[in-house]
């Protein structure tokens, strides 16, 4: 028989693998980002990574409907894979709206696709960390959301960040002023390049796509442009869209945001207004946030979101307003990594339990086993190698403490705790259920 050719191990362009030094700060994003959540009383869901296409096609844009994954699936039904997670909530929650109820806040956190230009930071594959809550118009729905955004970047452990603010309706305000608002989508998604691509390069495509006239061109972006402190800003925002009604009560709110963020404690240099951002997505109707790192603005928006409170009218006849964000794990991970944030460990044990007395199998285990029994992660090394071997592979590995024990100190019932970062041992008894081993380890790793 003749043996198969080899296949060539190889991932997608767009997609990559994720080693334990990888995965490993990943998950602890994650696992900060859930208490974050939860200590607002977002609840989790799961939906399908297939929906049928026609929940998916149309929301989020021109742009975004050519980037889906989309096929035939084997019973012949078009389907896509979600490309974010906020259109599968409206479907869910009309769905699922009686056994719910409102208000309903979610959080969800799993894997999207969108087939677009890989970037730095930036994949075809990406995983999406949304809370979001469905059912009131409330302002303080607006506020809180800001306020999670706020938490959960310093649980993260940023303290040089901005939560840039705008809303819809001012932006909606303005065109209609303008006799723009039947091309508002066009107009809007160019604007959102305003940072990516410039002034002029966005008033080509206004011109190009949504018809615009040089004078309507140059009020749009005036308004982009406003810069100064955010009663200043909101100052010129009120004389720009006078005489709109929706304009006006997009400024109204916006003063109503800030004000509710500001007696939350929030420092008032956090939150600024920006009138440039946009959000690309065509579901948005009021405020709009965004997120960028003081340190490494480059990189984008690192938690945006907004409201969208008709996007799930598109499956019911329920009104079910929503606002959520979404925080950009892969591109907050990328960004850790660039400022020196992430530690390189492949292993999420602190503690590795040194083997190498072959017929003392069974006293190891037991220690390992004390010590993890303390909430402590243990590993034991699976072959009775020289000593010099097997801490090699713990500072490989990213070990922070040593377990050390031989015949002779099993004998005299003890253990040497050995600090991989200082190189310091101090040799503890192992007397009631290893306690002062626990100790050691506690004061060497400052979780003590």
């Amino acid at each position: 028989m003749s043996q198969q050719p080899r296949i060539q191990p190889r991932t997608l362009k767009g997609f990559r693998d994720y080693l334990p030094e990888a995965m490993i700060p990943r998950e602890r994003l994650i696992d900060t980002a859930k208490r974050v959540y939860r200590s607002y009383g977002f609840s989790p869901i799961d939906t399908p990574t297939l929906e049928y296409l026609e929940v998916l096609t149309g929301k989020g844009g021109d742009e975004t409907d050519r980037q889906l994954y989309r096929f035939q699936d084997h019973g012949g039904r078009d389907v896509g894979m979600r490309f974010d997670l906020t259109v599968p909530l409206a479907r869910f929650v009309a769905q699922h709206i009686s056994e719910i109820g409102t208000p309903f806040k979610r959080y969800h956190i799993a894997a999207v696709w969108r087939g677009e230009n890989t970037q730095r930071g930036r994949y075809r594959e990406f995983m999406q960390c949304d809370f979001d809550t469905i059912g009131t118009r409330s302002v303080a729905a607006d506020i809180e959301t800001a306020l999670v955004i706020h938490d959960l970047m310093q649980a993260i452990g940023f303290s040089r960040f901005t939560i840039r603010i705008n809303n819809r309706a001012v932006l909606n305000g303005l065109l209609e002023k303008l006799g723009l608002i039947d091309k508002s989508a066009d107009v809007l998604r160019a604007l959102d390049k305003l940072a990516k691509i410039g002034a002029e390069k966005v008033a080509n495509e206004m011109v190009a796509v949504a018809g615009t006239s040089e004078d309507q061109v140059n009020q749009v972006l005036r308004l982009a442009e406003l810069s100064g402190s955010n009663d200043q800003v909101l100052g010129q925002l009120s004389s720009l869209v006078t005489g709109s009604q929706i304009g006006e009560e997009g400024v109204e709110r916006l003063a109503q945001i800030m004000s509710g963020i500001k007696a939350a404690g929030v420092a008032e240099e956090r939150v600024v207004f920006d009138v440039s951002i946009a959000r690309g997505l065509d579901y948005y109707t009021g405020a709009i946030f965004e997120t960028f790192l003081d340190d490494l603005p480059t990189i984008g928006s690192v938690c945006s979101g907004g409201r969208y409170d008709s996007l799930a009218s598109l499956y019911t006849k329920q009104d079910l307003p929503g606002i959520g964000a979404s925080l950009g794990l892969d591109r907050l991970l990328a960004a850790m990594e660039e400022l020196g944030m992430i530690a390189k460990v492949r292993t999420p044990a602190e503690v590795l339990v040194t083997y190498f007395d072959r017929e003392r199998l069974g006293d190891y285990l037991r220690l390992a086993g004390q010590v993890r029994a303390a909430g402590v992660g243990v590993e034991v090394f699976p072959d009775a190698k020289k000593l010099k071997q097997q801490l090699k592979y713990a500072d490989q590995r990213g070990f922070r403490v040593a377990l050390i024990a031989g015949s002779r100190e099993f004998e005299t019932n003890t253990c040497q705790v050995k600090n991989l970062q200082t190189g310091q041992s101090e040799e503890c008894s192992l007397a009631d259920d290893a306690k002062a081993v626990i100790e050691a380890i506690r004061r060497m790793t400052g979780t003590g």
